[in-house]
């Protein structure tokens, strides 16, 4: 069965590399596909946050990565995916989350979304939080990938 996990990823934090670890394990696909989302103004471009995905996710033969502009529910037609997968980090993205289900599924009734937990070490975790932490001269680099810790200190070291 294949899945997507959807999401902006800007970038990936190793809350969703342990997500996407998990779903690996039980569906024989796992898609990660990266949105543009009108609404944020990322802080990588959709190349850079598609290559720190495949490199983040290089050791799962079972990952690929997409970039995607639509609708969630076509992109999972178009590629044959029959669940959606959403990662839960706290009691508070149930709500946001549950109503995005809910539209997917009056959208394509054929598509099923599952919930996962993130572990609880990655429950705190935002791509927003790492990025701030880091800015400020914090240490990421247990929250992150490598290839994310390293382009973010270059990016941050480019902008002076």
């Amino acid at each position: 069965m294949k899945a997507i996990y959807p999401g902006t990823f800007d970038p990936i934090t190793n809350g969703h590399l342990d997500v996407i670890e998990r779903a690996a394990r039980l569906f024989t696909e796992v898609i990660v596909a990266v949105a543009v989302n009108p609404e944020k103004h990322p802080f990588f471009d959709m190349d850079e946050r598609v290559a720190m995905i495949r490199e983040s996710t290089e050791h799962l033969s079972n990952v690929e990565t997409v970039a995607f502009p639509g609708l969630l529910v076509d992109l999972a037609a178009q590629l044959g995916a029959q669940v959606i997968v959403k990662g839960l980090r706290a009691v508070s993205d149930f709500e946001y989350e549950f109503q995005m289900a809910q539209m997917n599924r009056k959208l394509n009734p054929g598509v099923e979304t599952v919930f996962m937990t993130t572990a609880s070490q990655y429950s705190f975790l935002s791509s927003s939080m790492a990025k701030q932490i880091v800015k400020l001269g914090g240490d990421i680099s247990d929250l992150v990938p490598a290839p994310v810790l390293r382009r973010l200190r270059e990016r941050l070291a480019s902008e002076g």
